[in-house]
């Protein structure tokens, strides 16, 4: 396990950053050409509910380094459960890690997910790098259009495996951005498409928290059969609103999530 939170998100970074590069670019255009300086919010990691890769597993890495659990959250259309941690240093990112609950699903999508998480060895799980060590298994085109059809989860965990699902910016930490929708806007300006499910801004001053985010990029993806190019990663804003006793929010709102995680929908 690492040692270094510090080090675990920059290795997280780099891994997301080779699969989404319009996240570099904005994370260029708000620092370069707004001067803004950018800090995480949070990041979210996806996997399935089987050893041994389920969210327990993924969450030892980050208990490891002092985090706590926070709040727990079910998707039940998307049949996902959902846990956050945070650090008691505010300084460093939140994480948001959901799992698919593979028994709620089709004894098809079952018996593809068993058969891919059996090619994960459990020590490659402990390992310092498994948080951003992509695929452990072989898959063909034709299974991940196969699990797309019953789950957009399924699938891109089966293209994708281990990686940051996508990094956030906190808006609270922007100077010259104060909302959800100017950010937005920047990011319309520069030709991003906006995920529009459920409103381009998910979440109100209600809820404590504002999010939105871009669509997934879609870049190549090695396939055991073929290169084919899909929904990958997408980039995130937050802005978070003070509870009564003065402190910034630090949870998660399901309804926003479940929108969220509709960016990497490959039909949009």
């Amino acid at each position: 396990m690492h040692t270094d939170p510090d080090t675990l998100f920059e290795r997280l970074w780099e891994s997301y950053r080779q699969v989404t590069p319009s996240a570099e670019r904005i994370h260029k255009t708000l620092g370069a050409e707004e001067g803004q300086a950018i800090v995480n919010d949070h990041i979210a990691l996806r996997t399935f509910n089987l050893d041994p890769v389920r969210l327990d597993a993924l969450a030892e890495h980050f208990l490891s380094l002092g985090y706590r659990q926070g709040g727990e959250y079910h998707f039940e259309a998307k049949k996902l459960y959902a846990r956050h941690y945070e650090h008691p240093s505010l300084e460093l990112p939140k994480v948001f890690i959901s799992e698919l609950l593979v028994e709620q699903c089709s004894p098809e999508l079952q018996s593809v997910v068993k058969r891919l998480v059996e090619q994960v060895r459990p020590e490659a799980v402990a390992a310092d790098d498994f948080l951003y060590s992509g695929r452990h298994w072989q898959v063909d085109y034709n299974t991940y259009r196969e699990l797309m059809k019953e789950s957009e989860y399924a699938a891109w965990m089966a293209a994708w495996g281990y990686r940051a699902n996508h990094f956030t910016v906190s808006i609270n930490h922007l100077d010259q951005f104060r909302s959800v929708p100017e950010i937005n806007q920047l990011l319309k300006a520069h030709g991003y498409k906006v995920n529009a499910s459920g409103g381009e801004v998910k979440g109100s001053p209600e809820d404590l928290l504002e999010q939105s985010s871009t669509m997934a990029d879609r870049v190549p993806v090695a396939f055991a059969d073929q290169t084919v190019t899909i929904p990958s990663c997408f980039y995130e804003f937050a802005l978070r609103y003070p509870k009564p006793d003065g402190q910034l929010y630090s949870g998660f709102v399901a309804a926003s999530a479940d929108k969220i995680f509709e960016s990497t929908n490959a039909g949009s």
